[in-house]
């Protein structure tokens, strides 16, 4: 089984790769890390590293040596962040060190969620139906952007040959909680941060409409929405059946649910091109949610190209966890890797029976493995519950 642990390379850097090793594999019962390769800006609350309690990393990094032969001629290249000259490559070490470890070693690889690159390279973001850039959304429909990401997984899979790269946000994200000192005054439902997401760039206008997508109406109809919804003196549903529904809760608007209909199409072609680029010893898995059409994810179609999936159901109780694996399971096959996240964070996880029911059911609704979130930011003491989640389920 697949038991994995997501982390920083400053989390090794900070205690060291035989702490690291010791915690994972002796202490949790973990048979694999997951290291970030590629990732956003954040501010963290380290408890565990003896160095730095509170971390601000480099926006829109990757924290790996990029191979510049790989990137002559790209659009968007990546940054290689100052840590990996100052500290040390740790995706290199830990590749390099799995026979003596026994750790594999999985690449968690934020693909298009960077600011730093949207706010050099607007005219390849998503944007609004108004046409308001959302700079931290790389566009999956602007070519520049999808070589970026098939080179960056290209990049990692042939120079360093991990067991697994995890892709995070190879797709169009929401509007809410994705950027900093975020200011709503409106007070946003579900639907409203749906309908402020939906993209109208340049290159998913010019897509949308080689696929005969009537694009123009829906931007209007869209339009309108977001107009309206500004304009309420306190939120109100429009759609009662959003998101239960899907795209159907549009089903009476034709141009928009058409759109929508095609909306998954970059998203999974560009799955298609990461899979032909990248070197195929190297399993390729979506980190993706409970309701990933909301970002342009078919999970049946992305089921059919890449390795599997890995569904996160952070704040779920067992019995939810269950049904998500489930309805992934269908949509991907037998033959694919299903793997759940849990998170280790207090409260919505206050005890280790809570983090051991959560894995107990994942399993048992069919899941192929576990990772758990995040080495760095949770007590070292949590470790424990980890193992005890692990020891039912193994």
């Amino acid at each position: 089984m697949h038991l994995s642990m997501w982390a920083y390379p400053w989390d090794v850097q900070d205690q060291g790769l035989a702490a690291l090793v010791a915690d994972l594999r002796d202490r949790a019962g973990l048979t694999a890390v997951s290291l970030a390769t590629s990732y956003h800006a954040g501010r963290f609350l380290q408890p565990r590293s003896p160095l730095q309690k509170a971390y601000f990393p480099e926006d829109g990094t990757v924290y790996f040596r990029p191979d510049e032969s790989l990137w002559q001629g790209k659009v968007i290249r990546p940054l290689m962040a100052r840590n990996v000259d100052e500290r040390g490559d740790m995706l290199d070490a830990l590749v390099r060190g799995r026979d003596t470890t026994g750790l594999k070693v999985s690449c968690w690889t934020v693909c298009l969620h960077n600011t730093r690159l949207g706010m050099l390279h607007p005219d390849h973001v998503t944007r609004n139906a108004f046409g308001n850039p959302n700079y931290y959304n790389l566009c999956p429909s602007s070519p520049a952007a999808r070589a970026y990401v098939v080179t960056l997984v290209r990049d990692i899979t042939t120079n360093y040959q991990p067991d697994m790269v995890e892709l995070e946000s190879p797709n169009f994200m929401g509007f809410a909680h994705e950027y900093h000192h975020e200011k709503d005054g409106v007070g946003l439902n579900a639907e409203d941060d749906f309908l402020l997401s939906l993209c109208f760039c340049d290159h998913c206008t010019a897509r949308a409409t080689k696929a005969g997508v009537p694009v123009e109406g829906a931007r209007r109809s869209v339009v309108r929405f977001i107009a309206e919804l500004c304009e309420r003196v306190v939120p109100e549903r429009q759609f009662p059946d959003f998101p239960a529904a899907g795209i159907d809760a549009f089903r009476d608007y034709p141009d928009l649910h058409g759109y929508l209909a095609w909306r998954s199409e970059p998203v999974t072609s560009l799955i298609g091109e990461i899979m032909a680029a990248a070197d195929p010893a190297t399993r390729i898995v979506l980190i993706d949610l409970k309701d990933g059409w909301l970002g342009g994810v078919d999970l049946a179609a992305i089921g059919k190209l890449c390795d599997g999936v890995i569904l996160c159901c952070y704040d779920m109780v067992p019995g939810v966890i269950g049904d998500v694996i489930r309805t992934g399971r269908a949509a991907i096959g037998p033959g694919k890797f299903l793997g759940v996240g849990l998170r280790v964070f207090y409260p919505e996880v206050g005890e280790p029976a809570v983090l051991a029911a959560r894995a107990r059911a994942s399993v048992d609704a069919g899941a192929d493995g576990v990772n758990f979130y995040n080495y760095g930011l949770i007590p070292a003491k949590r470790l424990d519950w980890v193992k005890a989640a692990v020891d039912v389920i193994t």
